[in-house]
């Protein structure tokens, strides 16, 4: 019999799980990633050097929330829009200010050309070779054909059997890792890159977690909870025990947040991290090295610097979601909808 019914709305602890992530990997970049790439003429007072993994996080957020919002798209062009109205107009702008930035404050080795910039803007730049205008982007990469892979199901009306391709695809991972690592057999990259292989079981238990807490019916939830387990299983056999155990925790933590079992991702401030999670993450990382940088020459102590950074990152990334993100997509989705009543 069903157990739960679909869900009418985005849960806002959900997103918080967004703003924590962002913050890691933020204070991972400042406090490690940094020193490792520039020196530094004193250490960190704390070192977050396993910040990067909210990328992770990140990743199973992703997976419980596009298959969440496919489950209540209706047709194919609301998710095209929906996607791209809360991607790419927040993106264009932090492309044009992350340029600006880094073209007057300087950062060796991490800046671009404009016309490097202009290729940036079509986010699937990294296709063609064209480098970054910053790091973190290669993620963006990622989520598109996680996007797109999700669409093509939709589209084909084969949702209903997520579980078989996901487990089709974990299969294919470890039979990538196995070949390399019993045979010394390195299977085609470019199948491996294109279904996102390395990455797709963060993705496979965001997506087990939304069937678990939305299941049809028990046999749904069972073979969810199986499917949790699988990816689990699959992290732990190829990046090692430790990241199995990290997969157990960062699912128990969206687990936690989509039943509401965790109040305190609910105050006002992990509300607001949550908000600006997508911007804090474009903006963050050669901004804020650029000034860091930047503030080390000037003599300003390794601390304060980034203390100060941090505010910045915060201070711009509330900026642009108030000022872009969130204004434009309103009207993007705005006009979509009085097209679609027209």
């Amino acid at each position: 019999m069903p157990t739960a019914s679909r869900p009418t709305s985005r849960v806002g602890e959900i997103d918080a799980l967004r703003g924590i992530a962002a913050v890691a990997v933020m204070l991972f970049h400042y406090t490690t990633r940094i020193g490792q790439l520039y020196p530094m003429a004193s250490p960190a007072w704390v070192d977050v050097r396993h910040g990067h993994y909210g990328v992770n996080l990140f990743f199973i957020v992703s997976g419980y929330v596009i298959f969440m919002t496919l489950q209540r798209t209706r047709r194919s062009m609301d998710f095209v829009v929906s996607r791209f109205s809360r991607l790419y107009p927040a993106y264009w702008a932090a492309v044009v200010l992350t340029f600006a930035v880094t073209s007057l404050l300087g950062l060796p080795g991490k800046q671009v050309t404009a016309l490097q910039a202009a290729g940036n803007l079509l986010m699937f730049h990294g296709f063609f070779g064209i480098p970054n205008v910053d790091s973190v982007y290669w993620t963006l990469e990622v989520e598109l054909l996680f996007y797109a892979g999700m669409f093509g199901l939709y589209a084909l009306g084969r949702l209903n059997r997520i579980h078989r391709v996901l487990w089709g695809l974990l299969a294919l991972r470890l039979v990538y890792h196995l070949a390399a690592a019993l045979a010394g057999i390195d299977l085609p990259w470019r199948i491996y890159s294109a279904l996102i292989l390395a990455y797709i079981p963060w993705f496979a238990l965001g997506i087990a977690i939304y069937r678990v807490v939305h299941p049809q019916d028990a046999a749904d939830r069972s073979a969810s909870l199986a499917l949790c387990a699988g990816a689990v299983v699959v992290l732990g056999v190829v990046a090692g025990p430790a990241i199995g155990v990290m997969a157990v925790a960062f699912g128990g933590l969206v687990w936690a947040a989509a039943t509401r079992r965790l109040p305190w991702l609910a105050h006002p401030v992990m509300v607001w991290l949550g908000a600006i999670s997508y911007t804090l993450y474009l903006l963050h990382e050669n901004i804020g090295w650029s000034l860091l940088l930047r503030l080390q020459d000037l003599g300003v102590p390794r601390n304060a610097g980034i203390a100060i950074a941090i505010a910045l990152s915060l201070g711009l990334a509330t900026a642009l979601t108030r000022l872009v993100e969130q204004p434009v997509m309103a009207w993007i989705r705005r006009r979509y909808r009085d097209h679609q009543a027209g």
